[in-house]
């Protein structure tokens, strides 16, 4: 190993003491130790509710400084949206993830490919309405269902979770879609 250069030593006094190996970063940390704007971006894209700029920091594992200054950075960019000023909050902006995966499915496929994944997921769609007898996954009671087909409330919840799902891809195949004909 190669011996550090002298202004990295340790100094006489700091040798005298035994290292504090719980204040030494993890490897993790090191590994992300450049990533500041991506821990933070990562800790925003996960929030499910409003939360202050110490919490995010602290998710972030960074400083409160930071936090605010990326947090007002991600709010110019749209990434975020400021609910309170006493004490500051923030949420994540929905709609900008939206714009982003539409923007991302334009880039990534043609017309034709939107249209055909739209037809597959469209057919998905009615299929689980044929077999809920309901026009969405929101108008199925969960339990009452299970209940009426002998099933357990945990397969029944799987497959509406799905069939939510699909019901999110076909927004944004048609968003894409009205896009492209929009330019």
């Amino acid at each position: 190993m190669k011996e550090p250069r002298q202004d990295l030593k340790a100094t006489d006094d700091e040798r005298a003491t035994a290292p504090d190996f719980d204040a030494l970063v993890s490897p993790e940390k090191l590994v992300r130790g450049n990533r500041t704007r991506d821990d933070f971006l990562d800790t925003v894209l996960e929030l499910e509710s409003p939360a202050t700029i110490d919490e995010v920091a602290d998710r972030a594992d960074h400083g409160r400084d930071a936090a605010k200054e990326y947090l007002d950075w991600f709010e110019r960019m749209g990434i975020v949206t400021r609910i309170t000023d006493s004490p500051v909050t923030y949420e994540r902006n929905q709609e900008y993830l939206t714009w982003r995966q539409v923007h991302h499915l334009r880039e990534q496929y043609t017309t034709d490919d939107l249209l055909g994944f739209l037809q597959t997921e469209t057919e998905h769609d009615r299929t689980y309405r044929e077999k809920f007898d309901a026009e969405s996954p929101e108008a199925v009671s969960i339990s009452a269902h299970a209940a009426n087909i002998d099933r357990s409330i945990e397969s029944v919840w799987e497959t509406l979770s799905t069939w939510k799902t699909t019901r999110r891809r076909i927004t944004l195949l048609e968003r894409a879609l009205a896009s492209d004909s929009a330019t």
